[in-house]
């Protein structure tokens, strides 16, 4: 079977639906193409920002009612920071947030769920074609653009604009982008679900334990609905191959030895297995467009260095590269030269976020000044609130990298 597009999607994860509803939004017909059925699982920590609910807000209010209406998810408010000296650090995503509020600023939902939920939505818009279950084996660049072809599928497609939403493990992304592992810029990760966690933070505030033996990664645990939680432990990978670390025997340690960690899982029952996965992070400035394509979220290498986070990165990206999109078929022009307009749009919205999460990730190795840090925010409620404007301001966040910003905190808690 041969078919014919302007624009084709590889990978129907977080990234290449957004690409497909924001296409769909401006009346632009495609093929998005995955090589699984849904429902499928896929690793991940589960967590879903703000970037995320803000955007499909945009998109279609109606999506997030739906998705809320769904006893998928927990509703996220906050973040849980422990530090080496186990001092938790409460922060809000919204200060003075009431947890009655009608919808909640964040979420944990299995990917399992909320990429089914997500290929739901697609089905309803007559201009996606959706086909699943279908693998992409060959990438040919031709004069007019790309041809994909499904080997076991006997299916050609012709498409005038590639976009590359296959994930971390992309095949375009690595042999015909370029786009190769840097191990200083990539992570990994092990998650496992476990039911009858005890202790769970208030509000279900996500918690991060930095944690001596992983830092500057960071052991992590997610509330989920039914009394289940994703856990896991990630740390960069070029680390990760210099200490000699084993993430699952590590991850098992603080489990079985941890003395915060260790009787919160008395009761705790391992859900399936021990899963592992790599992070590709966006701490490094990469082309990720090319004649005639370009790569969104995981495939472009656009995980945040500091939390770990993709969903809404792949988000963001998947819908500047249909907005990008409009502009080639108007323009019709799909050079090199022209589709870099997408590369400066991705640093403009994220890069510079990302950059920061990175040099914040490195400071983090910092046992001590994690310490440090913890201590002047601890029981300072004014202190806590400016936290909390944080995560929608990147110019506050940008003072966390600043020494003279620290020294004043100290003297002002002093």
């Amino acid at each position: 079977m041969k078919l014919e597009t302007e624009v084709c999607i590889v990978g129907a994860g977080p990234g290449g639906v957004a690409t497909a509803l924001k296409l769909s939004n401006l009346s632009i017909p495609c093929i998005l193409v995955d090589k699984s059925s849904f429902p499928r699982d896929k690793i991940c920590g589960d967590a879903i920002s703000g970037k995320v609910t803000t955007l499909l807000n945009r998109l279609d209010p109606g999506i997030m009612q739906r998705f809320h209406a769904q006893p998928i998810q927990t509703d996220v408010w906050g973040v849980r920071f422990v530090p080496p000296n186990r001092k938790a650090l409460d922060i809000p995503f919204k200060a003075g947030y009431v947890r009655n509020e009608k919808m909640a600023p964040g979420y944990v939902c299995k990917r399992l769920e909320f990429d089914n939920f997500l290929v739901e939505e697609v089905r309803k818009l007559e201009n996606v074609q959706l086909l699943l279950e279908t693998s992409i084996d060959e990438y040919e660049r031709s004069e007019t653009g790309f041809t994909l072809r499904s080997k076991n599928q006997n299916l050609e497609i012709s498409c005038r604009l590639l976009i590359d939403a296959s994930g971390a493990y992309s095949n375009f992304s690595r042999h015909h982008a370029g786009l190769e592992k840097d191990p200083k810029h990539y992570a990994a990760a092990i998650r496992a679900y476990y039911r009858n966690v005890s202790g769970m933070a208030q509000d279900n505030f996500i918690e991060l334990h930095f944690i001596k033996s992983v830092t500057p990664g960071y052991f992590w645990i997610f509330s989920l609905p039914n009394g289940e939680a994703n856990v896991g432990i990630g740390m960069r990978s070029d680390i990760v191959k210099r200490r000699g670390v084993n993430l699952r025997k590590e991850l098992e340690r603080i489990i079985a030895e941890d003395p915060s960690i260790s009787p919160r899982f008395k009761d705790a029952e391992l859900i399936g297995k021990l899963e592992g996965y790599g992070l590709p992070l966006g701490s490094k400035s990469r082309h990720i467009s090319g004649d005639h394509f370009m790569l969104v979220g995981d495939a472009g290498h656009l995980i945040d260095p500091l939390t770990g986070e993709g969903i809404g990165n792949a988000f963001y990206s998947g819908i500047i590269a249909a907005e990008q999109a409009e502009v080639c078929l108007r323009e019709q022009n799909f050079s090199k030269e022209f589709l870099i307009s997408y590369d400066v749009r991705i640093q403009r919205v994220l890069g510079s976020e990302m950059k920061l999460s990175y040099k914040m990730q490195q400071i983090g190795g910092n046992h001590l000044l994690l310490n440090f840090v913890t201590n002047i925010i601890h029981g300072n409620r004014k202190l806590l609130e400016y936290f909390s404007a944080m995560y929608t301001d990147f110019d506050l966040r940008e003072q966390l990298v600043k020494p003279w910003f620290w020294i004043k905190m100290w003297l002002r808690k002093s």
